[in-house]
């Protein structure tokens, strides 16, 4: 039976795994964001972050880590106003870590953990900070089912060495149900009032990902009958959106592929591929002469 690519029928490949999903909420420690930051990039100074890319730049970082979450709402813990009032973005005003170690932070940080764990108030929380003394508020937060992240940089990736060299922090972060990787360049830019733009990679991450889309792409590709292929060659021709079914398709090859769900800018840079796959002129084989049954001339 010939499939139909416009087809609006749900496949059976929406089970995708162990990826988590749900609702998310961020409690960002404003002094330790801008202290990753600082570490991103050589020469890199500053004492704000422009928080109007933060909400997409966490998203991100949470898509990479298999987390699939709706982020709803910024909490945003400083001892100084920035004048910025963004959309679901809280500030949350607190004594300066010289005033008082920090523990304005612990209360309020904490309190608010508390009651997101307490009300059911979402089913995820990242939280951004390096202070050990948060263990036993998120061993209590996660004992009541609440998923607690901790956001890190790179260096997280190796926690034996993160052991040896602060292990405070590999403490909290092996609380964590999962270490939420953010780039370091991107946080840099930020520091910079730049907005975080790309998917938040390494340009060497960028082409390994774009080269294994195409691996994806093809493979599946060169499976498909040329029916199939003159359709959606019609289809792109005649507008610009992808059938459903075909980008149902890549995006769950693309999830097993990667272990993890694609973010926005990674979707895009998916369709950009399908379709210079799809533009590439079909290969022609070489016709076969037909034999008339008798053998081959011979010069012998």
């Amino acid at each position: 039976m010939k499939r139909d690519y416009f087809s609006q029928n749900t496949p059976s490949d929406r089970r995708f795994g162990e990826h988590r999903s749900g609702t998310c909420m961020a409690l960002i420690d404003g002094r330790f964001l801008i202290w990753m930051a600082q570490q991103g990039a050589v020469g890199t100074t500053g004492e704000s972050v422009n928080r109007q890319g933060l909400l997409s730049l966490l998203s991100q970082a949470l898509q990479h880590s298999g987390l699939d979450v709706d982020l709803r709402r910024i909490y945003w813990y400083s001892d100084r106003s920035d004048g910025l009032i963004i959309d679901d973005q809280i500030v949350r005003l607190v004594q300066t870590h010289d005033a008082d170690g920090g523990a304005s932070l612990l209360r309020s940080l904490g309190h608010d953990l508390k009651q997101l764990a307490e009300h059911h108030a979402c089913d995820h929380v990242l939280v951004a900070s390096d202070d050990e003394r948060f263990l036993a508020t998120i061993d209590e937060a996660q004992l009541s089912g609440l998923s607690v992240h901790l956001l890190a940089d790179e260096s997280a990736r190796n926690m034996p060495q993160m052991v040896r060299t602060d292990p405070g922090w590999a403490r909290l972060l092996a609380q964590a149900d999962r270490r939420v990787v953010v780039n370091s360049q991107a946080l840099a830019d930020m520091l910079q009032g730049k907005m975080p733009t790309g998917m938040g990679l390494a340009v060497e991450d960028v082409e390994e990902l774009r080269k294994s889309m195409h691996e994806v792409i093809t493979a599946w590709w060169a499976d498909e009958p040329e029916d199939l292929r003159e359709d959606l060659r019609d289809a792109l021709q005649i507008s610009r959106g992808i059938p459903q079914e075909v980008d149902r398709q890549l995006l769950l090859r693309m999830r097993q592929r990667l272990a993890r769900a694609l973010s926005l800018p990674e979707k895009k840079m998916l369709r950009e591929t399908l379709r210079a796959v799809v533009s590439e002129p079909a290969v022609t084989a070489s016709p076969v002469p037909v034999s008339d049954g008798f053998p081959p001339d011979s010069d012998e």
